[in-house]
């Protein structure tokens, strides 16, 4: 299965519940790279790259995210990065 790269911005209660952190996590086991990060807006950001099968697991996984969070709307699309870090949280 081809490797991909999507970018996306979730919406809703998703600041101060540990989204960012449970995010971090689900990605790594499923062995993707990237990033995530908070917007000045209260939506997230993030990049997520790896195999075609487990991104659209994250996905998924998105539109619940951490226990405390409320996703109203996870919008995202396909980009054109590779990252071959492991997938961070960034702090701004």
């Amino acid at each position: 299965m081809p490797n991909i790269c999507i970018h996306a911005t979730i919406t809703g209660k998703v600041q101060g519940v540990f989204y960012r952190a449970h995010t971090r996590d689900k990605a790594r086991s499923l062995n993707l790279s990237g990033w995530v990060k908070n917007n000045p807006n209260g939506t997230v950001e993030l990049e997520a790259y790896g195999e075609e099968n487990s991104v659209m697991q994250l996905v998924d996984w998105l539109k619940e995210g951490s226990p405390e969070a409320i996703v109203v709307n996870v919008e995202w699309e396909l980009c054109d990065h590779t990252y071959k870090n492991d997938f961070k949280i960034i702090y701004e």
